[in-house]
């Protein structure tokens, strides 16, 4: 039979594990371990929450980041800038492609 200590301690890890996965425990904690609660990406070496931010150009930048294009502005985590032609495009489509609804046209 297992002494009452350790049943008591392998039930207070699992209750407080418990407790800090149902309110969602920081995606960058202080210490140098991630808590695996919430859903996370990597950029590089480091670690985001993808509802907030997101990898562009091996950077972690917030969603609402924008760049200029010609004389349009483009938001990086969602669109891109193609800039042989100053053509704002979604990121997932292929500058080579041919134009479509959701392109804008930038002067430079």
């Amino acid at each position: 039979m297992a002494p009452r200590g350790c049943i008591m301690a392998v039930f207070a890890i699992f209750c407080i594990s418990r407790l800090l996965c149902s309110h969602g425990a920081p995606v960058a904690p202080m210490t140098p371990y991630l808590m695996l609660c919430q859903p996370h990406k990597r950029c590089g070496d480091k670690f985001y929450d993808p509802l907030q931010h997101c990898c562009y150009d091996d950077a972690v930048v917030p969603l609402a980041r924008t760049q200029t294009c010609g004389n349009c502005t483009f938001r990086v985590c969602f669109e891109q800038c193609c800039p042989w032609t100053f053509m704002v495009k979604l990121i997932n489509q292929n500058c080579d492609s041919d134009p479509t609804s959701d392109d804008r046209l930038c002067r430079s």
